[in-house]
């Protein structure tokens, strides 16, 4: 079990590590930690560290082929929904759905380069 000083690990099976690292770093605010290429890579935002697993890594090789991307999702925590929209949208991101609200907040979903969820949220005021 981990600490609460300690990462928290997520793995996400991607099929381009550097397309990964790139994706990231570049529009969600991760920093790279490390990068043993070709085959993984891991990048921490706070006390997140997602694990980026190419197919030739370990990680990936133990996973079973059938399984595919789920319901699964990272969850970012935004202070302006519109605001990240627009400047994502800019970079020439796309959204798999529009915003949507309930009584906890807004959130919406785009996909990294694998087609792994990402939730941007934007807590209710």
């Amino acid at each position: 079990m981990t600490t609460p000083d300690q990462f928290a690990n997520v793995r996400y099976l991607v099929d381009d590590v550097q397309a990964a690292i790139d994706f990231y770093t570049t529009h969600l605010g991760f920093t790279l930690r490390s990068h043993p290429a070709p085959a993984f890579a891991d990048v921490t935002r706070g006390p997140l560290r997602l694990l980026l697993s190419g197919p030739a890594s370990s990680g990936a090789r133990a996973t079973p082929s059938d399984l595919g991307a789920g319901g699964n999702r990272i969850h970012l925590t935004v202070d302006d929904l519109d605001a990240e929209i627009d400047r994502l949208r800019g970079a020439g991101l796309t959204f798999l759905s529009d915003a949507v609200s309930g009584p906890g907040g807004r959130q919406i979903l785009l996909t990294d380069p694998a087609g792994n969820l990402i939730e941007l949220f934007e807590p209710a005021r």
